[in-house]
This record gives structure tokens, sequence and C-alpha cells, in this order.
């Protein structure tokens, strides 16, 4: 067991001792392979060495070599970049003094047809100017060159003009018409641009505009361009005009071919709505303040002067539609304007652009209230009505008006608004004076109507009147303009329909007056009471029929019920001429007889008279009246069957009184009418015809 034991252990310590024995071994044998590799590598390191050291002597020697070449190369290379770009500042300081003659033929020969090119020789010889003050200023090449320029300037200047003053062309009236047109039928406006220039000549004076404005230094094509456009704006609107003389019909109707696919053979642009009668009116009011009255039915048989009225339509519509197309040319001036001449010198330029055209509107504008003011002095009232129809226009165009003008000096802006202001003083004053002469008309017995009908002073105010319905808003405004009451500061337009409707209640007043004065005139007061109930009853007509009725109760409310009760009273009046005629039919002085009694002489004289005299007064009035008037049917006919119905039945009651009684021997003689023969007479009453 012991002896086991010990043996174990030494068994393991050799074979760890062989263990180890062979590792050392190896890693021996691990040392003498590094070994060797490192005198191997050892060696290697040794022949790089000397390689590398060999190649930094040979690089050496190239570098010394080669840097000094380099050098030499790199001098060479900047002597010839010197010398290069000493040429090119040569052959660009020889340009300049060659520019005059390499420019000479262009600039001789102008821009026309060449712009560009043009502006291009310009820029060299601009070039050449800024070069010789820059660093030659004593050189006479400078001199020549500045010549160049401005000669080059000048021929802008005058190719700026030419290309203006070919290409303006006035603005065609039917193109005007057809701008300022408002088509009712059609839902949206199309608007008619109006090409002034075509576009390549505009872009051309863009481009001079803009190089003279900024190489130029000159204002002068300014001055040119608004003169000449100016001049165009004011033919335009002087060729609308004459296209109005020339092709308006009396019913002031232009036609306009200029798109006849959309509107094909509708007139583009009617005159304002002015009522029929306002020729009417003026016709009656010129007899009337010229001729005086013939003695005939009042107005109803003037011969209207139609020639004369029609050219004052067409110098009224003229005047309105060449407003209007100052406005739009006006607007479309300043769009083409606008990109021609700097920003800064727009509204000036713009203001002097529209002077010529404006001051001959405006003038003529004078010249119409002036007409009117020379017509009021000769009483001629019918003047105003000329001023009406142009006034509402200008004050209804007087915002857009006022925004065309926009920017441009008082005094151009206050034009229209002075010539509005001289408008409404003329016309406030020939209402003031025509309500005057309504009531200050003189009583005249040959201008009295022989048979009682409507005088011509009625019919011409009622006429007149009839015009301020149409134009109650221009019309109100007149008369407020001469307000000076703090009532009047605000001049609403219920201030102004309450200021017309009492004017309007004046008239009638003086009127209502006046014919009453003139009534007094006929010796017969029935003809007078016919008289006053003809020219009653047309002034309720007219009144009713044209709706001044309603401005009237603005401020009188019962003014229809006044009239009727007018026309009652002279109704009453007229019959009151019949009672010489039935007083003879009446009980008075009848003799008191009991039947088959004999009458006494004097009796029975006493009912031959009553015949008599209802016969010859029957007869008298029946001559008279038919010759007097009552043009009024309904009013006509109401009076003769009153009439007839009061002297009918006294008549028929006196013959049945008289029916028994035996109070001549030749009752023909006497009773010489039936009932119905009197009724026939009397049914033609106020008949001239009968």
């Amino acid at each position: 067991m012991g002896i086991t034991s010990r043996m174990v252990p030494t068994e393991d310590a050799s074979a760890r001792k062989r263990e180890i024995e062979e590792k050392l071994k190896q890693e021996q044998e691990t040392l003498s392979f590094i070994r060797e590799n490192m005198e191997k590598s050892d060696q290697l390191t040794k022949g790089m060495v000397s390689i590398l050291s060999s190649f930094e002597s040979r690089l050496m020697q190239l570098e010394n070599s080669i840097i000094p070449v380099h050098k030499q190369t790199e001098n060479l290379q900047r002597l010839q970049e010197n010398v290069d770009k000493t040429l090119s500042c040569m052959d660009h300081v020889i340009s300049y003094y060659h520019v005059a003659k390499d420019t000479d033929r262009i600039i001789r020969e102008g821009p026309t047809g060449r712009l560009d090119e043009y502006l291009a020789c310009i820029a060299k010889i601009q070039k050449a100017v800024e070069y010789f003050q820059d660093n030659n200023p004593d050189s006479p090449e400078l001199n020549t060159v500045k010549a160049r320029f401005e000669k080059g300037k000048e021929l802008l200047e005058a190719e700026f003009r030419s290309l203006l003053t070919r290409y303006s062309k006035p603005v065609p009236p039917i193109l005007i018409l057809d701008a300022i047109t408002v088509d009712e039928e059609l839902e949206v406006q199309e608007d008619v641009v109006l090409e002034h220039l075509p576009e390549a000549v505009l872009q051309d004076i863009i481009c001079i505009a803009g190089w003279l404005v900024e190489y130029g230094r000159n204002q002068d094509f300014m001055n040119v361009y608004f003169q000449i456009r100016s001049n165009q704006l004011d033919r335009s609107i002087k060729g609308l005009k004459d296209h109005f003389r020339k092709n308006s019909a009396s019913s002031g109707i232009l036609y306009s071919p200029a798109v006849p696919t959309k509107r094909k053979d509708t007139p583009t642009k009617k005159a304002p709505k002015r009522p029929g009668t306002i020729r009417k009116a003026q016709n009656l009011l010129k007899q009337y303040s010229q001729h005086g009255l013939d003695g005939k039915k009042g107005g109803s048989n003037l011969t209207p002067l139609e020639g004369k009225d029609d050219v004052l339509d067409i110098e009224i519509d003229s005047y309105i539609h060449c407003i209007t197309a100052f406005v739009k040319l006006a607007q479309s001036e300043y769009v083409l304007l606008a990109e021609i001449i700097p920003e800064h010198h727009q509204k000036k330029t713009f203001d002097s652009l529209i002077q010529e055209a404006l001051d001959n509107l405006m003038l003529e504008g004078d010249n119409i209230v002036s007409a009117a003011r020379r017509a009021i002095m000769r009483h001629d009232y019918s003047a105003v009505l000329t001023i009406f129809p142009i006034l509402r226009h200008l004050k209804m165009n007087k915002s857009e008006f006022d925004t065309t003008l926009q920017g441009t000096a008082a005094s151009t802006k206050n034009k229209l608004p002075t010539l509005i202001t001289s408008m409404e003083t003329i016309g406030a004053k020939a209402l003031e004076e025509f309500a005057d002469s309504i009531k200050n008309d003189p009583d005249k017995e040959y201008n009295m109507p022989k048979d009682g009908t409507v005088h011509e002073l009625t019919s011409n105010a009622i006429l007149f009147l009839q015009q301020l319905l149409d134009f109650h808003e221009t019309a109100g405004a007149m008369l407020a303009s001469q307000e000076t009451s703090s009532s009047a500061s605000s001049y609403t337009s219920e201030f102004n329909k309450r200021l017309l409707s009492s004017y309007i209640c004046k008239v009638l007043g003086n009127l209502q007056l006046n014919l009453l004065s003139k009534s007094k005139v006929y010796e017969d007061s029935a003809l007078s009471a016919i008289f006053l109930h003809n020219n009653y009853n047309y002034i309720l007509k007219s009144l009713e029929k044209s709706e001044l009725i309603q401005l009237v109760t603005v401020t009188q409310k019962k003014a229809e019920s006044s009239y009727r009760e007018l026309i009652e009273q002279q109704i009453q009046m007229y019959q009151r001429s019949w009672l010489k005629v039935t007083e003879h039919l009446t009980d008075r002085n009848m003799p008191v007889f009991q039947p088959g009694t004999k009458l006494k002489d004097k009796e029975r004289q006493v009912i031959k008279d009553k015949f008599k005299g209802f016969n010859d007064g029957l007869e008298e009035l029946c001559k008279i009246q038919k010759g007097w008037a009552i043009p009024d049917k309904e009013q006509r006919d109401f009076i003769r069957q009153a009439q007839r119905r009061v002297v009918s039945d006294a008549y028929r009651a006196f013959l049945q009184r008289c029916a028994n009684i035996s109070f001549t021997k030749n009752p023909e003689k006497y009773h010489k009418y039936r009932p119905e023969e009197v009724e026939e007479m009397i049914e033609k009453l106020f008949d001239t015809s009968a």
C-alpha cells in the first residue's frame, strides 16, 4: 500500500517534466525563427534606406535643376499676360478714337427702322465721351464724340416726335360711341379698348422715352408728347361733334357699325331720354315771347319750328356725348401716358394734355350759359330747357370727372364745378323770371282767344312745368343752389323736392291770378266763365296726366280739390247766362185765369212776350255760344246735358201751362220750337263745326 502510493506521484512528475521540455524546445525553435526573420528584415530595411537615400539624392539634384527653369517660365508667362493686357487696353483705347468714324453712317441715317442698332451706337459714343472726359478732357476727340452724341440724341427726339405724329390719329366717332354706349340688353358691358398707337410703335416710343430720361437728361420730349396727344384728343372730340351734326336724325339716335356682330342694326348710343313735349314747349314759349298770341285757341294751333329745334336737339345731344367722350378718352390717354412718361411727371403732363379739349368743352358750356342769359334777357325762357339735360348729365358724371382729373392742378379740377354753378345760377334765374312773367303777363284784348279756349300762357306754363317734372332733381337742385338759409345747407333730395313743389305752386298761383285778370277783358261774363273753366280744367288734367299733381301735393295737399271747386264755380257762373232765357218760362207775371175764360189783351201780351223773350234769348245764346269752345269732351258733354235738362224741363213745364190758353190766332208764330228742337240746339253749343 505504501509503495504503490509513492510510485504514482513520481510518474506524474516525469510526465510533466517531459511536457515542459517539449514546450521549451518549441519555443526555442520559434525564437530561432524570429531571429532569422529579424535579421532578414534588417537586411531589407538597410536596402530600402539605401534606395531612398539614393532617390532623395537624385530628387535634390532634379529640383536644383528644375526650379530655376520653372521660375523663368513663370516670369515669361507673366510678361506674356502683361503684354496681352497692354495690347487689349491699347485696342480698347484706340477704339474710342474710331467711334466717331465707325458710328457716323448709322447716326446720319437715323434710328428709323433700326432702333436697337441705333441705341447700341449711341451707347458706344456715350462710353467714348465718358473715357475722354476721365482721361483726356482736352483732346479734340472729346468734342467730336460729344457732338456726335448730341446729334444722336437730337435724332432720337426727332424720331419720338415723328412716330407720335405719324401714328397718332383721332379716334373714329363710331369707336367713341361704342366705348361710351350703355346697352341695356347686355347684362355685362364689354369695355371697348381704344388703341391709340400700334403695339410695335408704342414699344419704340417707350424705349426712346426711357433712353431720353436715363441718358438724354432731357424733358422736352414730354412737351412734345402732350402737344401731339392733346391735339389728337381735341380732334377726336370735334370729330364726334361733326359726326352728330352730319348723321343725327331728328330723333337724336346715332348708329354705330363698329361692332355689328353683337349689336346688329340697333343703335349703340341713344340720346338722353327727354320727353317729346320739350320741343313743343320750346316752340310755344319762343313764339309766345317773340310773336304774341294770334287770337286762336291758345297754343293748340301754333306751328312747331321743327328745323330749328332739330338743330338744337342735336347740339344738346352732341355736347352731352362729348362730355362723356372726354372722360373716356382722357382715361384712355392717361393709361397710354403712364407707359411713356416717368411717374413723377405723369400728372403734370396729363394736366397739360387735356387742357385744350377741356377748355373747349368748358367754353362751349359757357356759350350755352351766355346764350341762355341773352335769351332770358329777351324773356325767352325756353332757353333754360336746353340747360336742364346738360346740367343733369354734368352732375351725374361729376364724380367720374373728378376721379379722372385727380392729381391735376386745382384750376383744372374747378372748371367743371364752375360751369355747373353757372348753369345752376342762370337756370334758377330763368325759373324765377319765368314765374314773374306768368304773373305779370299783360291783359291784351287782342291776345285773348275769341272762343274762350285755353290761353297760350296756360299751355306755355304747363308745358314748361312738365319739363321740371322730367328734370325734377336738377330743377330742385337749381333752386336749392340759390338758397342761403341754414335749412338749405344739406341740400337733401327731400329738401330740393319741397323747393320745386313750392316753385310749381307759385307758378300755378301766379297763373291763376293772371287768368282771373285776363278773364275780365271779356265783356260777356259767360264767356269769361267758359274761359276760366277751360283753363282751370286744362291745368288740372295736365297736372294729373303728367303726374305733376304728385309734386304739387308735396306742399299743397288740397290742390286737386281746389281746382275742382274752381271749375264747378265757373260752370255755375256760366249757367247764370241762361237765366235771361229761362226767366221767361217762370210763373212771374203769368196771368191767373180760369178754364174757358177769355184773356184780356194785356194778359195775352204777357204770354206773347214770354214766348218771344224765350225764343229770342234762346236763338241769341245758341248763336253766340255755338262759337265758343270747350276742348274737353267730357266737360263739354256734362255742361250741355246739364243746361239741356234745366232749359228743357222749364220749357216743357211752361208749354204745359200754356197748353189750354188761347192767347193768339197764330200760335206757331210764338211756339216756334218743340222741346226736342230746343234740346238739339243746346246740343250744338260749343261746336264750331255745327
